[in-house]
């Protein structure tokens, strides 16, 4: 239980830590990966979303057992961007600093599967 308290904690922070400055760069992206953004409502809407599962992951990480069903859509979370980003990449399609932090959430839905797994025997029976 320890495991996934950690790993979900630390997700969590990690990914608030990335996402919140998006908030300020919708520009800058544009201009370094182009074209400029045309939708913001998609860009805000992407970053929002993600904002939101990073406090799910804090949730999670205060009490692992009892809200473990919400793991198997966390491990989701991290597979829908990770999953489509190898396929993008090796079709070069988006730049290899995406991919990077793609890879990084596909580290994370492994350990979230581990934390998954390790809080089987902790349930209540």
């Amino acid at each position: 239980m320890k495991f996934a308290k950690i790993v979900f904690l630390v997700a969590g922070i990690y990914g608030l830590i990335v996402l919140l400055p998006q908030y300020f760069f919708e520009e800058r992206t544009g201009h370094d990966y182009p074209p400029p953004i045309t939708h913001p409502e998609y860009y805000y809407g992407f970053i929002g979303l993600a904002v939101v599962w990073q406090i799910v992951f804090l949730i999670l990480s205060r009490d692992p057992v009892r809200y473990r069903p919400l793991m198997i859509p966390s491990v989701l979370e991290k597979a829908v961007f990770a999953i489509p980003a190898v396929i993008l990449w090796l079709q070069h399609r988006i730049p290899s600093l995406i991919f990077g932090f793609a890879m990084v959430d596909a580290f994370w839905g492994v350990l979230f599967v581990i934390a998954y797994l390790k809080t089987n025997d902790a349930r209540p029976s």
